[in-house]
């Protein structure tokens, strides 16, 4: 059962947040899973524009549902004056302030980081953008696959005919995961110092980071790593192979451990673990050819779960290659009761994965995905709005 926001590490936090598509709001969702409250400022009439990426969850967006549990959504026009001043009212009583806006959007209206230093000295505001508030392209809009592509990550996937985007936002998710641990810093540091420090992360930068390997070998190498569809770049054998009944099983070796009991208990060729072609992890990978074509024979005489069976014998890692539907049937979110429902717009449940970290004593919260505006008045009356002030404001398009 999960938990209520008094009882996780971030009671008593209060955010709020202009969000929309992946980065900014996967960071604010992991902090209410935490227990902070999250207030999700949103645009009357269509809201955060991954509401409408697609309608797959029950005629609700995959994306949304993912990225909006536990948090209330206020429906407010920023364009107007009357919008302004609420949000000014929001900001005065929280900790932090998250925004992914176009850019420059933020300080247009007034609540630029500077501004919100003079006005808010204690709230922590935290920026996401494309590539930087700063710099020659610090008013370049980005999406996740653009930045795949400027940070060189789509050369490096797919196979060697065709360059690939990554399956899943990777560049938003690498952004939004620092956004998340740079927030949580800020929250530390202030605690601890009462100094407060604004927070920015750009997709560009985020992801650049996570390019860091792939650079550092191309730097220093001469050439970038080839793009080996499920092999892996520069550590061979590693990747999935065809059994005798059509499965794959990828596996990896990683030591001079398991080549040797690779050669000996699996490939029956005990001569190869000296053979001066494959004898070192270099050698092995500039021969990857002959080394793969070895392993597929091999491979092909036996079916998966006996090509399973020997390797783990052998204590090397090796997995079957599931699809989607192989990783929701996953034995291991079964086994550890790893699936919890939350509940959409309409009222029903879906089935919601726990957050990745377990904190002993702490459930983390997983209530409900809000529907557009849901909360608005709420929040309204407790800023001291009464119900003739809120009826002027939905008169005048302000929420």
């Amino acid at each position: 059962m999960a938990a209520s926001p008094e009882d996780l590490p971030l009671s008593g936090i209060t955010v709020i947040s202009l969000e929309q598509a992946v980065a900014a709001p996967l960071a604010t969702r992991q902090l209410a899973d935490l227990g902070a409250r999250v207030i999700k400022v949103e645009r009357p009439g269509g809201g955060d524009f991954a509401r409408r990426y697609d309608t797959t969850v029950h005629g609700e967006s995959s994306y949304f549902v993912w990225l909006n549990r536990s948090k209330e959504s206020l429906s407010l026009d920023l364009k107007s004056e009357h919008g302004r001043r609420i949000l000014e009212q929001l900001l005065a009583g929280a900790d932090v302030f998250v925004q992914n806006l176009a850019p420059g959007a933020t300080t247009r209206m007034g609540f630029g980081t500077e501004a919100l230093a003079a006005r808010f000295p204690s709230l922590i505001p935290c920026s996401v953008s494309g590539y930087g508030t700063s710099g020659p392209w610090a008013d370049r809009k980005a999406y996740d696959l653009l930045v795949q592509c400027q940070t060189g990550l789509v050369s490096l996937t797919g196979s060697p005919d065709e360059p690939a985007r990554v399956g899943i936002s990777i560049a938003d998710i690498a952004a939004g995961m620092y956004a998340y641990s740079g927030i949580l810093t800020a929250l530390f540091t202030r605690a601890t110092t009462g100094v407060v420090r604004a927070v920015e992360v750009s997709l560009f930068e985020a992801l650049a980071e996570w390019l860091s390997q792939p650079a550092y070998y191309t730097r220093f190498g001469g050439a970038q790593p080839p793009r080996v569809g499920t092999q892996h770049a520069t550590i061979a054998p590693y990747g999935a192979y065809t059994c005798a009944d059509g499965e794959d099983v990828l596996f990896s070796i990683q030591n001079e451990r398991e080549w040797t009991a690779l050669c000996e208990d699996i490939l029956e060729a005990p001569g190869l673990v000296d053979d001066p072609r494959f004898a070192t992890g270099s050698a092995r990978v500039a021969r990857r050819e002959q080394l793969n074509a070895i392993v597929s024979e091999r491979f092909a005489e036996s079916d998966s779960g006996e090509v399973t069976k020997l390797l783990d014998e052998a204590g090397i890692a090796n997995a079957g290659v599931n699809d989607i539907d192989g990783f929701l049937a996953h034995p291991v979110l079964a086994g550890r009761n790893r699936w919890r429902d939350v509940r959409i717009p309409g009222g029903t449940a879906v089935p919601a994965l726990l957050p990745p970290v377990d904190l002993a004593g702490s459930s983390p919260r997983m209530d409900p995905v809000p529907a557009l505006g849901e909360h608005t008045e709420r929040i309204l009356a407790e800023l001291g709005h009464s119900t003739a002030d809120i009826c002027a404001l939905r008169a005048q398009h302000v929420l």
